[in-house]
């Protein structure tokens, strides 16, 4: 399986979101993501008992996931710094495993 990747990333509030990432596998090669399922969540921190989910895209073709939250979810986070994950399950064996990790910064958004 893949390690874990860390990428900070910056949402603002009240706007669409969406990031893709390319996940590769330990000898660099493209992550398998047949009968892969992803789930990614937005916390404060990470004993936060509210988590906000995204919606999750997996490309099994480019061994890619698009991570996405519309505005109406985006303009209910919290503002300032939040952590979030990204786990794949595997259908077929059970496996659950953590490929991407980090801070988001939650920004308010003046205009809206």
């Amino acid at each position: 399986m893949a390690s874990v990747s860390a990428v900070n990333l910056v949402i603002q509030k009240g706007t669409y979101f969406e990031e893709t990432f390319s996940l590769s596998a330990e000898d660099e090669s493209g992550l398998n993501l047949t009968n892969q399922t992803a789930t990614a969540k937005l916390k404060k921190h990470s004993t936060a008992g509210i988590a906000y989910t995204f919606t999750t895209t997996l490309t099994v073709a480019d061994s890619t996931v698009k991570i996405s939250m519309q505005p109406a979810v985006t303009s209910t986070l919290p503002s300032g710094r939040c952590v979030y994950d990204l786990i794949l399950t595997s259908s077929s064996s059970g496996i659950v495993s953590k490929v991407v990790e980090g801070n988001v910064l939650v920004q308010e958004t003046v205009s809206l």
